[in-house]
């Protein structure tokens, strides 16, 4: 079996929500793979920064601001991309952001948001690689981040666990599309655990929140900070996962499959469920 680097060597990857956390891992690690990589993000300087230190570690990069959300600014993502490299051969879907609170005391706008860059950024960013993918007839990857939570929702943060089970449906609907198309694209779904990063902590809830919600961001922050993997070893299980041809890729299976079985029990056997977190 071929090595990451010799999947995807030389190859050019756009990916989204590049310029901290999970994106920032992942664009390192394609570039230390040989990838040319096309950092996407509402991040100018963090973005730029980042192009940056890739270029003088010998990387070829290139930064564009971007808003997920947009549709426009997607796909001026797509043809600066196009016109850099002259081809993409990965799509990462990767921005998100989150909020916590009870369901109904999270802002409207807030939720808009959420499904905005989290559901439509990811629908932005097939709408506009899919097709030119589909039209290039060579090998291709899309790579949807979703998260454990998109498996095993959770109280606090429904719109974030509302946007990664999205994201587990659009994926896998993509993949049997594929199917359809006999298309030369490879569909995989990535979920996360707990990744050293700053997303919790943005997160952070105002100090009108109620304390059980500030004490469950507090709690998951300390175990991201404690517990989980950094950037790059998230990145590198991601990218080998990849390499091997997988849909399902699990970088920290030991924060999911523990869960999965007493999940489908419950459902199977139509048992209530009851609420069970360490906030």
């Amino acid at each position: 079996m071929e090595s990451a680097q010799q999947v995807f060597n030389g190859k050019v990857a756009v990916i989204t929500g590049a310029s901290s956390g999970i994106g920032a891992g992942l664009a390192r690690h394609a570039a230390g793979l040989g990838m040319r990589v096309v950092l996407a993000d509402v991040d100018a300087e963090r973005t730029e920064s980042l192009r940056a230190e890739l270029v003088a570690q010998g990387a070829e990069a290139e930064a564009v601001v971007t808003d997920v959300a947009d549709t426009a600014a997607v796909e001026a993502l797509a043809e600066r991309a196009y016109r850099r490299f002259g081809g993409v051969d990965m799509l990462v879907n990767n921005a998100g952001i989150m909020a916590f609170g009870y369901s109904w005391e999270i802002p409207a706008e807030r939720w808009d948001a959420m499904l905005r860059v989290n559901i439509g950024g990811y629908v932005n960013g097939l709408r506009a690689f899919v097709p030119r993918m589909l039209e290039a007839g060579t090998p291709a990857w899309v790579v949807n981040v979703s998260s454990v939570g998109g498996l095993l929702p959770s109280p606090l943060m429904a719109p974030y666990s509302v946007t990664k089970f999205g994201v587990l449906a659009l994926t896998e609907s993509l993949h049997y599309e594929m199917q359809m198309k006999k298309a030369q694209i490879r569909v995989s779904v990535v979920t996360p655990g707990h990744v050293k990063s700053d997303i919790f902590r943005a997160a952070r809830p105002g100090a009108d929140t109620p304390p059980e919600v500030q004490g469950f961001q507090q709690w998951l922050q300390n175990d991201a900070d404690e517990h989980g993997l950094t950037p790059d070893e998230h990145a590198e299980r991601v990218f080998a996962q990849v390499a091997e041809g997988r849909y399902w890729v699990v970088p920290q299976p030991e924060a999911l499959d523990p869960a999965l079985q007493p999940r489908t029990d419950m459902i199977l056997g139509r048992i209530t469920p009851v609420v069970q977190f360490g906030g």
